[in-house]
């Protein structure tokens, strides 16, 4: 325990030296290379107990990355105080044993900001935790929607757009020193609310301080690398050219076997034929050109990032359509709460009608807290759980009879003892602070319900009274819609 504390105190001191305080000062926004301002807040430190309450207890229902809890580092969708949609990456505890070296790289990559890029908001360093915390990409991956797609393959336009943004992104790291990307593939390209592709910024970073470059399969990874064990900025475009052949083929084709068939001109087994009569030869021919360039044995013959940009900008097509569009999305935003079927809970909160809130909790009862009624049975029966449990009943007679204050006060004695975990006695205690209106409290309760029942829509229903409160129209309605979809899921489970 005495070396645990310590090493929370250095990565404190550590914090100060880098950057004086929890914050960067650095811009929030600047112009990127496409000439457009990209408003984001400025890099910042935060605390565990911040990204714990933001996954809901780094909750398994929140888990985004590909091999799920098994992978040595998970990455976790979350909420920052129910508002900013996040990406958590938690790393194994031994990945980055020196906290200096790792806010260094964290701090280095947070200073990107780009909208070709899913951008490094900041990071956590307490203790043996090391987490990442970046924007959060709705769309899933590249290999999601080429490789696994369910209705409909990526158009060609769509996938010319994949690869342009890829190079810019890259393009842009270059230009910003930080040319080296790490295991380069088809899982690394996110697709934002708007369905644009984005480069995710973990790979800026490698998956630990002395960890490999490339986890893929060997029969990806660039020759020299193979050779020396260190990347490049040639090996990223080799990785690059492996991705340049996925989206042609809607295949992982292993290189080798690509360049075989390259030189055979047998361009039709390179071909998708979901794209039949998408594109021409010409463009065909080109792409197949550009991969065969970039996965060139030689490092010093393949092209740079810039002229892969040069070369792939006159390709596009239907440049005037939405993202969205060209992926048979629905555009951000664009389903509206009205259109959803809302329970009545639901809708109260939508309209922050307490009253009809109070009704609803009090006739549900603990309905919710499944296995704590087994739990208390078999409790020890100390005088501290005799007291807890009197604490409890003083709460709910008053909050039967409308005594809110009284309510919160006996609630907050239950919950301080910390012997049992309830997420109805913060859901009770959450529309207590509302009807004191103490709106910022209530909705720390609604967050804290979410991390003891991960996926209870309840929870996310509060929130959006709380946020409705603190006038935060937005992401009332996100936590409105994510009820919803939660109370969809499990009522098409049963």
């Amino acid at each position: 325990m005495g070396a645990r504390v310590s090493k929370a105190t250095s990565c404190c001191c550590l914090r100060g030296q880098l950057h004086g305080s929890t914050r960067l000062d650095d811009p929030g926004s600047e112009e990127d290379e496409q000439g457009e301002a990209y408003e984001l807040p400025a890099f910042q430190e935060y605390t565990f107990e911040q990204l714990r309450l933001a996954t809901a207890g780094f909750a398994v229902e929140n888990i985004v990355s590909e091999h799920g809890e098994k992978a040595p580092n998970v990455v976790y969708k979350g909420k920052l105080d129910a508002q900013r949609r996040i990406a958590v990456k938690r790393f194994n505890r031994s990945a980055w044993p020196d906290p200096r070296q790792f806010l260094e790289e964290a701090k280095s990559v947070g200073q990107l900001r780009s909208k070709r890029l899913a951008n490094l908001l900041g990071c956590c360093c307490e203790g043996d935790e090391r987490l990442l915390v970046a924007e959060y990409m709705p769309n899933d991956t590249l290999a999601k929607h080429l490789f696994h797609w369910e209705t409909q393959a990526m158009k060609w336009p769509m996938r010319l757009r994949v690869v342009l943004y890829l190079a810019e992104a890259l393009e842009y790291c270059t230009s910003k020193g930080r040319a080296l990307y790490h295991d380069l593939n088809a899982y690394r390209v996110l697709f934002d609310d708007d369905c644009n592709p984005r480069l995710s910024c973990f790979g800026l970073m490698k998956n630990s301080r002395d960890g490999k470059s490339y986890s893929t399969n060997l029969a990806f990874t660039p020759p020299e690398y193979m050779r020396t064990g260190r990347i490049t900025p040639e090996s990223v475009i080799y990785s690059f050219g492996t991705l340049l052949l996925d989206v042609l083929s809607g295949k992982h084709i292993p290189p080798s076997h690509a360049l075989d068939l390259i030189r055979d001109r047998n361009f039709s087994m390179l071909t998708d034929s979901c794209l039949e009569g998408q594109f021409s030869n010409e463009e065909g021919t080109e792409l197949v050109r550009l991969a065969s360039r970039c996965l060139h044995y030689e490092p010093r013959e393949r092209p740079n990032v810039r002229s892969m940009v040069q070369a792939l900008a006159p390709l596009q097509k239907d440049v005037e359509t939405p993202s969205y569009e060209l992926m048979d999305m629905p555009q951000a935003g664009a389903s509206s709460v009205q259109s959803l079927p809302l329970s009545p809970l639901a809708d109260a909160c939508s309209r922050k009608d307490l009253t009809a809130i109070h009704e609803i909790l009090e006739k549900t009862g603990y309905k919710d807290d499944e296995g704590t009624a087994n739990e208390l049975s078999f409790q020890m029966w100390t005088n501290q759980m005799q007291d807890t449990l009197t604490s409890k009943k003083k709460g709910d007679s008053a909050f039967r009879q409308k005594d809110f204050t009284t309510a919160i006060d006996c609630y907050s004695q239950f919950i301080e003892v910390g012997t049992m975990v309830s997420p109805t006695i913060y859901a009770r205690r959450c529309l207590s602070y509302l009807m004191n209106d103490m709106a910022e409290q209530a909705l720390s309760d609604a967050m804290q319900a979410l991390v003891i029942s991960p996926t209870w829509p309840t929870a996310f229903y509060l929130q959006a009274a709380a946020l409705l409160s603190l006038d935060m129209e937005n992401e009332a309605q996100d936590a409105l819609k994510d009820g919803c979809a939660q109370e969809t899921s499990s009522s098409s489970g049963r």
